[in-house]
């Protein structure tokens, strides 16, 4: 019995070191994941998943990355990320951005993008029938 406890709570500090290293590996960091809403060259406003606009500032050393997923892939580029400048992101693309809290404000350190999934059309073309 004795050890069964003594398992429990090894077990059980073990799991609380792990969540608790995972909540900080990042530091100060803070992640910001959404649609692009408007860019500019100073900034970007970015719609998060739960409704909130976050507005992250853009300077001088923020890296921009281009993530081709998918279908608008091509097969040596599927799911590869590529350096990409600020040009050539536009309102709806979406990302996560890695951000450092400074004067009240998030300043970017990469922004990482996408364009979205095309939607799934719900209309089917019919099948044209054999002479």
């Amino acid at each position: 019995m004795k050890l069964r406890a003594s398992l429990l709570a090894l077990s059980f500090l073990f799991v609380t070191l792990f969540v608790a290293g995972n909540a900080f590996a990042h530091g100060d960091k803070v992640h910001v994941s959404g649609t692009v809403e408007k860019i500019s060259p100073e900034s970007v406003l970015v719609k998060t998943r739960d409704g909130k606009s976050v507005e992250v500032k853009l300077v001088a050393s923020t890296v921009y990355i281009s993530h081709i997923a998918g279908k608008a892939a091509k097969p040596g580029d599927l799911n590869e990320d590529k350096p990409a400048k600020l040009s050539d992101i536009v309102v709806g693309n979406l990302v996560v951005i890695h951000a450092t809290p400074k004067n009240n404000a998030l300043e970017a350190d990469e922004v990482k993008f996408s364009a979205p999934a095309a939607p799934k059309s719900g209309v089917t073309v019919p099948a044209k029938p054999k002479p």
